[in-house]
């Protein structure tokens, strides 16, 4: 395959993967479903509780009043809190609640499993390489951020 169709082939295998994926737990999930975005907001404010509005927008690469809707939605799910800045009270300072993460813990452990019950139904060749191509896909995904962040 060639620098031509490689790049159509890759990301068409990446978002199927990630589809079926999605598809596959979204059977046994309980509550309302979310839409990508309120999940990547869910998941960035958990890894940094208490991020504002605003740097929650800029690493999302989203507008503020986007972001603003977003909380707003999860905050009446019972899914973030939002609280006072300690320096400003006009600001917010983000937090998920124990339901979310509950539920990102949950999605995380049930996606893994998911994923290494297939993985273990691979053969020797494909796990080899699935392997090597780990470093390559990485490359790719840090050239991408990076690209994002200079734009």
């Amino acid at each position: 395959m060639g620098t031509t169709e490689l790049p159509d082939a890759l990301t068409s295998v990446l978002t199927g993967v990630q589809r079926l994926v999605r598809r596959r737990l979204r059977q046994g999930l309980t509550g309302p479903r979310l839409r990508g975005a309120q999940v990547e907001l869910l998941r960035l404010v958990a890894a940094n509780p208490g991020i504002g509005v605003s740097a929650a927008a800029k690493e999302l690469y989203l507008a503020g009043n986007s972001v603003s809707t977003l909380v707003n939605q999860l905050t009446a799910a019972g899914l973030l809190r939002r609280e006072s800045g300690h320096d400003d009270r006009r600001s917010a300072r983000l937090l998920p609640t124990p339901e979310a993460e509950a539920r990102l813990r949950a999605w995380d452990e049930r996606r893994a499993a998911l994923v290494r019950e297939q993985v273990a139904r691979l053969s020797e060749e494909d796990l080899a390489a699935l392997a090597a191509a780990l470093p390559a896909l990485r490359r790719l995904a840090e050239s991408l951020h990076e690209e994002v962040e200079t734009a």
